[in-house]
Order: C-alpha cells, then sequence, then structure tokens
C-alpha cells in the first residue's frame, strides 16, 4: 500500500539521519495547508498543535517548501528568535530540520528532530543526506500517488511504530528493557505515556497494584498526578529524550520524587521517597478526574493557537486561521463567524456551509429564535448541542437547515461585551466534556479580541484607501503627443496611506505639466497635506504660471497653513510648440531622461529648499530640448532610498532598467520595473512613479 512504503521510507529517514522525531507533511490540493500525513517517535496527540500547517505560516516546515530549501534550526534559542509560534508549541531543548520534497512538483516537506545534545551545526554531508531522502520519498510518491493527488489519508495523521510489525511490549519485555536502562527501577512508560511495568516497590509507593496501573495513563489511574505540570515533564522527556524530574505530593502529605529517563523504546521512571522538604509551592492534592486541569497538549495547543492569532492581521486573515488550525484542532467540519451589526447577526466569514445554507443565515436578527446564535450572543454564554435531537427541542428547524450532526456556540466577548458568535459544527454527533467546553470557551476570548482588531485594521485600511483615492487622481489627462503611466504603492506598514503624490495636467492643446511631490510622513496627517499641496499645485498651473512661480505659490500656501511638515516637489512644463522642457525642483530628486536612442541620466536641475521652510525661497528653473521619443521617470526617495545602500548606486540602477526595458505599453512596463526594483514586502517608504513619453506630431 502507498501509506505503507511512505512509513517505511519515512522510518528508515529518520534511522539513518540519527533523528528520534520524524514527520511527512504534504500539501492539500488547494496548496494553501500542509497537513501532516505521518508522524513517527511520538504520539499522534503530541502533534496536534502543528497538524496543519497554513503554507505562508512563519514555520520551519512551511518555509522550506515556500523557498525550497532545507531550514535547520540548531538549539531552542535559534526556535524561539526565528520562529516564536514554532516554539511556543516546541518549548523543549532540540534540534530541527525541515527540507521540501519536491520532484519538480511540490509534494511537501520533511521533519527531523534531534535531542539537544546532538552539534548545533549540520555538516554538508548530512545536509545531501537528507536532500537525497527527500528526493527518494517525492519518487515514491510521485509512483503510488493517486490520480490528482497524494496518497489520501484519515481523519488524523499515521502514528509510524517504532519498528514495522513491532507488537506493544509485554509487561515482561518492558520489565526487560527498563532493568537495561536502570538498575532496580519503579516503572516503565512507552511513548504515549502508558505503564508497561511496574515493579512492586512501585505499587507500594503508588499506593495502587500493578492491576490497576499497567497500560493506563498516570495522570488518569493516579488523580493526584493529574495536573499540566507533571505531563509537561513527561512531555519534556519524550521530546528532547533527556533526563526529567519533578516532586509530586502523594495524599495527604507522602512526597514523590520522579526520575525519567527516556530513550527511543519508552522511559524509565525511578519512583524514591523525597529525603528533602516539600517544596515551598505543593503539588495540588487529589483532584477528580472530571474536574481537572486541562491535558498539556490542550494547553500547548491554546497557546500555540494564542500566539498564531496575534500575527493575524485582517479580518479574512482571522477567519483563515480559525479554519486552518481552530477547526481541526477540535474536529470541526463546519464553521459560521458572525458579528452584531445594526440589530442582526452579520457572518463575517464560514467554512463547511452550501452558499444557500449562508444565505439563509445571514442578517438574522439578533433576538432571533431560529438558532442558538442569538441568544448565546445576548447572554454571553456557550452553548453546546451534542446531537440534533438537543438542538430540536429548543431550535427544530435549526437542524434541518444546516443538516450537521452536533455544534457548539461560542460568544466572542470583548470587555463584557458580547459582540459576535463563533459557530463549530459537526457532522456526527459529538459528546463535548468539560475539559473540551473550558477550552473551547477560552479560546472564544482571544477569537473576540483578534477580530475585534481585525475588524479596526480593515476599517482604518478601508478609510486610508479612501482617502488616498481621493485625493490622488483617477485618471490621467489624454494629452497630444504625450503617452502616460503612473503608480502609488503605500508603505507595507502602517495606515497604507502616504503623502506621496503626482498629476499630469493638460494645459490646453499644446502644452501640459507633470508635478510630483512627498509630504515629510506616510499618515493621515501626511495625506491630507498632500491633498492641499496637490490643489494648490494645480491652481498655479492651470492659470499658465512658470514652474518657479508655481512651486513659490505653494511655497506660500503651505507657509500659511504651518501644518509643521515639510514637501518636496518636482514641476515640469512641457511645451510641444516651442518644443520645450523647463523644471523646477523644491529638494526634490531629478528626473531621469532618455533620449531617442541615448542612455538614461539624470536631469542636471538646480534645486530649492524644501516646501514649507522659507516664504521667500526661490526656485531655479532648468530647460531642455523636448524631442519626441524622449522619456522622462519622475519618481519618489521611496524607489530609491534602501537603508544600508548608496543613493546614487539605487539611481543608477533604476536608470540601468529603465535602458534595457521595452517600454512600448508603459502601463506593463513600469509595472515590471516596480517588482524589480521594489518587491511587494517591507516597503519602509510611500512610493510614487510618473513616466511621460513623448511621441512624434500627428502620433
Amino acid at each position: 500500500m502507498a501509506a505503507d512504503a511512505l512509513d517505511e521510507a519515512l522510518v528508515e529517514t529518520a534511522r539513518q539521519t540519527g533523528a528520534s522525531i520524524g514527520a511527512v507533511y504534504l500539501l492539500a490540493p488547494d496548496e494553501r495547508v500542509l497537513r501532516l500525513e505521518a508522524v513517527f517517535g511520538v504520539p499522534a496527540d503530541f502533534a496536534a498543535p502543528w497538524a496543519q500547517v497554513p503554507l505562508n505560516a512563519p514555520a520551519p516546515v512551511a518555509e522550506a517548501v515556500r523557498e525550497d530549501r532545507l531550514v535547520w534550526v540548531g538549539s531552542q534559542e535559534e526556535m524561539a528568535r526565528s520562529y516564536p509560534r514554532t516554539a511556543v508549541a516546541l518549548p523543549y531543548p532540540l534540534a530541527l530540520a525541515a527540507a521540501p520534497i519536491t520532484d519538480g512538483r511540490r509534494w511537501g516537506s520533511l521533519m527531523l528532530m534531534w535531542p539537544a545534545t546532538r552539534p548545533a551545526r549540520m555538516s554538508d554531508r548530512e545536509r545531501g543526506h537528507i536532500t537525497s531522502h527527500c528526493r527518494r520519498l517525492a519518487r515514491l510518491l510521485e509512483e503510488t500517488a493517486v490520480p490528482g493527488g497524494p496518497p489520501s489519508r484519515g481523519e488524523g495523521p499515521r502514528v509510524v511504530p517504532v519498528e514495522a510489525g513491532r507488537r506493544p511490549a509485554s509487561p515482561a519485555q518492558a520489565a526487560s528493557d527498563f532493568a537495561e536502562r536502570l538498575p532496580g527501577g519503579s516503572c516503565a512508560l512507552d511513548l504515549e505515556g502508558r505503564i508497561t511495568y511496574v515493579s512492586s516497590g512501585g505499587c507500594e509507593l503508588l499506593g495502587r497494584d500493578a492491576e490497576g496501573l499497567l497500560g493506563t495513563l498516570p495522570w488518569q489511574s493516579l488523580p493526584w498526578l493529574d495536573d499540566p505540570s507533571y505531563e509537561d515533564r513527561y512531555r519534556a522527556a519524550v521530546i528532547s529524550r533527556e533526563p526529567v524530574s519533578f516532586t509530586a505530593c502523594r495524599p495527604p502529605d507522602r512526597w514523590l520524587d520522579f526520575h525519567l529517563y527516556p530513550d527511543a523504546s519508552g522511559i524509565s521512571v525511578r519512583i524514591v521517597p523525597t529525603g528533602a522538604q516539600p517544596p515551598p509551592s505543593p503539588a495540588p492534592r487529589h483532584a477528580p478526574a472530571t474536574t481537572g486541569p486541562a491535558r498539556a497538549g490542550r494547553l500547548y495547543q491554546l497557546m500555540h493557537l494564542a500566539a498564531a492569532l496575534t500575527e493575524a492581521v485582517g479580518v479574512e486573515d482571522v477567519i483563515d486561521l480559525i479554519a486552518d488550525q481552530v477547526m481541526p484542532a477540535f474536529g470541526a467540519r463546519g464553521l459560521v463567524v458572525s458579528v452584531a451589526d445594526s440589530g442582526r447577526l452579520r457572518i463575517m466569514g464560514h467554512r463547511g456551509y452550501p452558499a444557500e445554507v449562508i444565505e439563509r443565515l445571514d442578517g438574522l436578527p439578533l433576538t432571533t429564535t431560529f438558532t442558538p446564535a442569538g441568544r448565546t450572543l445576548a447572554t454571553g454564554i456557550p452553548s453546546f448541542f451534542a446531537n440534533p435531537e438537543e438542538m430540536r427541542r429548543i431550535y427544530p428547524e435549526a437542524p434541518l437547515v444546516s443538516g450537521k450532526q452536533a455544534w457548539a456556540f461560542l460568544p466572542l466577548i470583548i470587555s463584557g461585551r458580547p459582540v459576535g458568535c463563533c459557530v463549530l459544527s459537526y457532522d456526527r454527533p459529538r459528546v463535548f466534556s468539560a475539559e473540551e467546553r473550558a477550552v473551547m470557551s477560552s479560546l472564544a476570548g482571544l477569537l473576540a479580541q483578534a477580530l475585534d482588531r481585525a475588524r479596526l485594521y480593515d476599517t482604518k485600511h478601508r478609510l486610508a484607501h479612501g482617502l488616498q483615492q481621493a485625493l490622488l487622481p483617477h485618471t490621467l489627462p489624454r494629452v497630444p503627443g504625450l503617452d502616460v503611466a503612473a503608480r502609488y504603492l503605500p508603505a507595507t506598514r502602517g495606515m497604507d496611506i502616504g503623502g506621496d503624490f503626482y498629476d499630469v495636467i493638460r494645459l490646453g492643446d499644446t502644452a501640459a505639466a507633470a508635478v510630483i511631490g512627498d509630504v515629510q510622513g506616510h499618515n493621515v496627517a501626511a495625506a491630507a497635506l498632500m491633498g492641499q499641496v496637490r490643489t494648490g499645485v494645480h491652481a498655479h498651473a492651470t492659470l499658465g504660471t512658470p514652474p518657479d512661480i508655481v512651486l513659490s505659490g505653494t511655497n506660500r500656501l503651505l507657509m500659511d497653513l504651518d501644518p509643521g511638515l515639510f514637501t518636496s516637489c518636482l514641476y515640469a512644463h512641457l511645451d510641444f510648440e516651442r518644443g520645450t522642457l523647463c523644471v523646477a525642483s523644491a529638494g526634490h530628486p531629478p528626473p531621469l531622461l532618455r533620449p531617442p536612442g541615448g542612455r538614461t541620466a539624470p536631469m542636471e536641475v538646480s534645486p530649492g529648499p524644501l516646501l514649507g521652510i522659507d516664504p521667500d525661497a526661490v526656485y531655479p528653473v532648468t530647460d531642455i530640448p523636448l524631442t519626441p521619443g524622449l522619456l522622462l521617470a519622475f519618481y519618489t526617495d521611496g524607489l530609491v532610498e534602501t537603508p544600508g545602500t548608496d543613493i546614487d548606486e539605487s539611481v543608477a540602477r533604476l536608470a540601468a532598467l529603465l535602458d534595457r526595458a521595452d517600454d512600448r505599453d508603459l502601463g506593463l512596463f513600469i509595472d515590471g520595473l516596480l517588482r524589480r526594483v521594489r518587491p511587494a514586502q517591507d516597503r519602509t517608504d510611500d512610493i510614487a512613479f510618473l513616466l511621460l513619453r513623448t511621441r512624434a506630431a500627428g502620433s
């Protein structure tokens, strides 16, 4: 079978590389999410926080696929520094490698983990070893894949046994393994946490006979060990493969020291009475399992999701994160997120429902009795329905509309005020344990905060975008004898709004003006001043005023407004009848000129001071011939200024690109040039770019 072959290849890869833990992730059909297909060396529930990893997530397994390279993390400190979200889910000393599984087609990634005792650096030989194993996995996937995708999997990842075909260890075998690890030990656990061997001395110390302990999890058969801190020490031993110790109190007052010695076959546990005084903060006394704290795995899962939510920016990001990580974490098959808006429940996002159902549920009044969402929102109390019969008793129509079989209605509460509702639904009946209800309710609070921030961000983004669009020209005028293209790109950090601007002004049939400028800052104040500067320039230009007088008049306007912000500006007057180009600058970078058949170079312009500094400032004018086929590039400093790079080098690079580019279509030309000069990510300043090309008369 395809799955068996993949599992065998994973085990062999882990053994030959010396890794204690291995995992294979495969890309989902839509290639947006990496799903954990098979895991070796740990139980499946350990992998729950990272069973699904969005392809754009800041995680090693995703980065390996995105960038098509091997990612190596040599220590926990490096993990916390480079991948803080992954460090939350793996807070243990370890080393990790993630490598892409590819053969021309992206299949997914291989993840390997080692104890932190291995060298922090990976040798070239080890890298080559891992790369060759990834190629083998890719070939295997290619050979065994069904048409249209990789080998299918079930509801969760497969846990590959330590040895193919190995049966669970018998108590005798477990005792033998234990004896090899420790002299005279007390008990042994397998990697799933189950007790496989316990000595008579261990039974005496733990207060239970062997029959009541074998095959059980310690925190289930011994309620006084039902505390996340104890389970966390076990998890640390499994993942780090290093000895771990802790002290616990067996009621009423017997203190015991637990020493855990792990290896690939299991964990030997030495239990001895504590010789010292009890620690200052005693472990919790007996607590029934039904009301005890949540499992450590659930807590790590909650922390992992909380870390991810802090990185979600807009509402769509939050919905995607809930769908990609929250739904799988709780096994949900459907999702609806609604918020209160003008007395109605408006659906912000959904998954797993047909469009007609969403249309029926969207816009219900807050007082609706059609579904529990209205009541959940009004009371702020979560509601859980294990099957359609429970739902039908109170809301007869709801199960018929959705077709789901179980539901969790979680109120989204901010500062004690319910603002929305998150619904997780299931295709089969489901009993919600007290632990699961508590974790879901806690998670709902995190979702509410993230959604509130996201809605505020989206509102500001729409406001900024609308303001920017209103202040910049919607279209540039058609000017006989002139081809024009322009773009504005906001900084990637901030409100997507700034003070850069451009304009082309038609001055009759034989002349035009081009202007570009940059107001200090990229915020609402800068955008507002930009609108005033652009209006002032436009008003002076339409009167046929020479370039120096246009800038002088706009400068006086800014001095009267006294905004506390300075502005650079470049104004060019193009006279097609006389064949002249007149340029004046207020501290702005000079334009680039490419004459027909010549090379691109900056225009020699004598700049005056920035606008808004000196009321009596003078702006010299530079004249050059305006010939057909002349290309002029006007830009703001965000296009050429990069920290650590000489601005003259950046301008020279831009000029070289203008020399080589095909400018038959200025729109395509300007888009391609911007992609090469300034990639979409990490723009720290706004960019305005205006291209003009003169044509021969009548063309």
